[in-house]
């Protein structure tokens, strides 16, 4: 019986949803988080009657023909792309993304990963740095008499000093776009990596090409909706359950045929 096969099937697919909730809400709390959807396709189809056939000899075809499916397969986790509402934090190294766009940030290996974590640090040599220590691009140093520094919305960073009135301008943070979003690898920590699928990252300045604007002394929340994301689990639980009982109505099935005499 193909039955067994399709439940179970339907038991993993449901399985995956609630892993992909529970991601969800896991992350909560993580700073420029977007949730994830986990999206599914039926699976191949055993033709017994193709529809078109020919039935009789007058040529009478087939409307629909017999066509039994063989489960669900995952077809992807994509993200959900939102702008997550901002906090307030009024830290000068908080930056929050209003918009489109990322941060490029340094790898120790040298590769460049992109995030809209704005919770910015900086080193002991006044680099600016992720809470990882990964370098954010272009590397700007803050000098250690800086009084204060100030963000604006263009990225443009500027250092205020004691002894001086006007500010000096540090550098400018610049923003990535992509042309598929989705399509970025994630690798943790807020970080994601370019791929074939997102395409080459788009340089540019924030508030131009269509790119978000920053704004200093926020940060950006998750955008995992709470109720949306219980709800779901709702679902994928009464889901798994229904395809249990077809596993066991199947059973059953089997039991009756192995008890004829």
């Amino acid at each position: 019986m193909k039955a067994l096969q399709i439940a179970a099937s339907g038991m993993s697919a449901q399985q995956m949803r609630v892993d992909v909730v529970s991601n969800n809400l896991a992350n909560m709390s993580t700073t420029g988080y977007n949730a994830r959807r986990a999206d599914f396709a039926d699976l191949h189809y055993q033709q017994l009657a193709r529809p078109g056939t020919v039935a009789a000899e007058d040529g009478t075809l087939l409307p629909t023909g017999v066509q039994l499916g063989l489960g669900v397969r995952p077809a992807a986790v994509s993200v959900v792309l939102a702008q997550g509402s901002l906090t307030q934090t009024g830290g000068d190294l908080d930056v929050a993304i209003e918009g489109r766009g990322y941060l490029e940030v340094t790898l120790p290996s040298g590769l460049s990963a992109y995030t809209r974590d704005g919770a910015l640090k900086r080193t002991g040599d006044g680099l600016i740095v992720t809470a990882d220590g990964h370098q954010v691009a272009p590397g700007l140093t803050i000098p250690a008499d800086a009084r204060s520094l100030s963000v604006n919305a263009a990225g443009e960073v500027y250092a205020y000093f004691a002894d001086r009135v006007q500010p000096e301008l540090l550098g400018q943070l610049s923003l990535a776009g992509f042309t598929n979003e989705k399509g970025l690898e994630a690798m943790g920590s807020n970080l994601y990596l370019e791929s074939p699928a997102s395409g080459p990252p788009l340089q540019g300045t924030a508030g131009q090409d269509g790119l978000g604007t920053l704004r200093q002394g926020y940060l950006e929340e998750s955008s995992v909706d709470a109720v949306r994301e219980v709800t779901e689990l709702i679902k994928a639980q009464r889901g798994y359950e229904l395809n249990a009982k077809v596993i066991t109505a199947a059973d059953q099935m089997l039991a009756a045929t192995t008890q004829v005499k």
